[in-house]
C-alpha cells in the first residue's frame, strides 16, 4: 500500500486530500492509475511534480517502493 497526498490544485482535481492505493509499480502506473480515478486529474497531473518518498521522481519508468507517502504538487507561485 502507498499512500497519495494532493496539495492545492491537485486536491481540488481529485476531490480528495490523501488516499491510499495499492502499490503500483511505476510513476507511469501510478499517474494512469490516478487519472483514471479521478478524471479532473488529467489536465493537472503533467504539470504536478511527484515526491516519492520526499525524493522527486524524474521518470516515469521509477519504480515506486511498498508502504511510502506520494506528494502531487502542482506548480505554485509564491514570492
Amino acid at each position: 500500500m502507498i499512500t497519495v497526498r494532493y496539495f492545492a490544485g491537485a486536491r481540488e482535481a481529485a476531490g480528495v486530500a490523501t488516499e491510499r492505493l495499492d502499490r503500483p509499480t511505476t510513476v507511469a502506473a501510478l499517474r494512469d492509475r490516478l487519472t483514471a480515478a479521478h478524471p479532473g486529474l488529467a489536465a493537472v497531473l503533467p504539470k504536478c511534480a511527484l515526491l516519492v518518498a520526499g525524493a522527486r521522481a524524474t521518470s516515469d519508468e521509477a519504480e515506486i517502493p511498498d508502504d511510502v507517502t506520494i506528494d502531487v504538487l502542482p506548480p505554485f507561485a509564491g514570492g
